[in-house]
């Protein structure tokens, strides 16, 4: 297959591990093994999710469940057909339970493959690989990928393994510190498709990973140059890889201290895209990081925040979004509350930063912790700043601008002890 059809042909399936929300009624235990073997029944996509939103929205009853359909499976995995496998597979990865969705996933593979369908495969494929990427098996997901490629199947399958699980295994390299071989392969694979812009992108991944952020920047402004010349692709597909190369490129603009640079990445994006949340709060967030633009920051968070909000209403009329999901994301928040600290408003600022930091999750980022103990000092309360600078070293830092973050906040720990 020529790589220009490949360009042009993929479409990605995107729905395997959707996490969605609605109202259930938790099953008697005499009727569990019922329950399960009539999820087998269930056909059609929006009746797979429905059923699938069902059973997330009650943990408990849903937990019963699935240890129910364990125990069915190590007696006859047989009983088991893909959409109730899928089922069960998707409402445990959407519960967390990461080590049992990949049980019901291996069912999953088993139908898909019996079946010889490319679409099922790649559906699996996708939980399987997110699933093990959030247990951080991260050798395990590169075996998986490696036996993806190895596959055979039509036209589709083809597509998918070039588009997505090349990308996948890309990842997986550089997560494990192998970026040497992650970057002799996507050299290969530039060299390869000469001219083309796909396996460019991924060679601009590494480099950023690796932290060779000028090198990284170049790369992806000659991925957009050569989007700009494809022409295989229409302008509707190369807008989202355009719009995500811009975006990788603001960042490392940031890293770079190129706060201009960034900030005109972002500007092309909203120009394109003036409703998208996170380009407003993206932009308003790094002009008020480096004291630029204030009042001008303060307007973009908050119609980030307002957009944001305006979304999940429309989630929540479609009934795929539950009240306790119903919540401001925390990066906003935290976008907002340092806009106010920059304003020296800081019991504004500690108003938003406290809401921030209440998401069990993505509050507890390093960099939203860090700024909340900034507020605190700002305020005389070195106790407060001194207990979550301390929380701010429990947390996970993956990345080299965390690691960064955790010398920062290291520094900031000793002087306020001292004093």
């Amino acid at each position: 297959m020529s790589l220009a059809r490949i360009h042009a042909g993929v479409r990605l399936a995107a729905a395997a591990v959707a996490a969605l929300v609605l109202t259930a009624a938790a099953p008697a235990a005499d009727d569990l093994p019922q329950k399960v073997r009539q999820l087998n029944a269930v056909n059609g996509s929006e009746q797979i999710d429905a059923a699938v939103r069902d059973l997330i929205k009650d943990p408990a009853g849903t937990e019963k469940l699935l240890k129910a359909a364990e125990d069915m499976a190590k007696t006859n995995s047989k009983e088991f057909k893909y959409n109730g496998a899928s089922i069960l597979a998707r409402a445990a990865h959407g519960l967390k339970k990461y080590d049992l969705a990949l049980r019901f996933y291996k069912l999953c593979r088993e139908r898909a493959t019996e079946l010889k369908s490319s679409t099922k495969l790649m559906e699996t494929h996708e939980g399987e690989v997110s699933a093990l990427f959030a247990l951080k098996k991260y050798e395990e997901a590169e075996k998986l990928c490696q036996e993806m490629l190895e596959a055979e199947g039509d036209e589709k399958l083809e597509s998918f393994k070039v588009l997505y699980v090349i990308e996948q295994l890309v990842e997986l390299k550089t997560r494990q510190g192998k970026i040497a071989d992650a970057l002799a392969m996507v050299n290969r694979l530039v060299e390869k498709d000469e001219g083309g812009w796909l396996f460019l992108r991924l060679k601009a991944k590494v480099l950023q990973q690796d932290g060779k952020l000028a090198e990284a920047a170049a790369t992806w402004q000659d991925v957009i140059e050569r989007l700009g010349k494809a022409p295989q692709l229409t302008a509707e597909q190369r807008q989202p890889f355009e719009d995500r190369a811009r975006y990788s490129l603001s960042s490392i603009y940031v890293d770079l201290g190129q706060i201009d640079k960034a900030a005109e990445q972002l500007q092309a994006l909203l120009k394109k895209h003036p409703e998208n949340p996170t380009y407003n709060n993206d932009l308003g967030y790094i002009w008020a990081d480096h004291d630029k633009n204030l009042d001008e920051s303060e307007k973009l968070i908050r119609k980030a925040i307002d957009l944001d909000r305006k979304e999940r209403e429309e989630l929540k009329a479609k009934g795929e979004l539950t009240k306790e999901e119903d919540t401001d994301k925390a990066a906003y928040l935290d976008s907002l509350g340092w806009v106010m600290y920059k304003k020296k408003n800081f019991p504004e600022a500690k108003k938003w930063m406290l809401l921030a930091v209440k998401d069990p999750e993505e509050g507890q980022h390093i960099e939203i912790l860090d700024h909340l103990g900034d507020v605190h000092l700002a305020m005389g309360e070195k106790k407060e700043a001194i207990a979550v600078w301390k929380k701010c070293l429990e947390a996970d830092t993956n990345t080299k601008r965390e690691m960064k973050k955790r010398d920062e906040v290291e520094k900031k720990l000793k002087d306020a002890e001292k004093k």
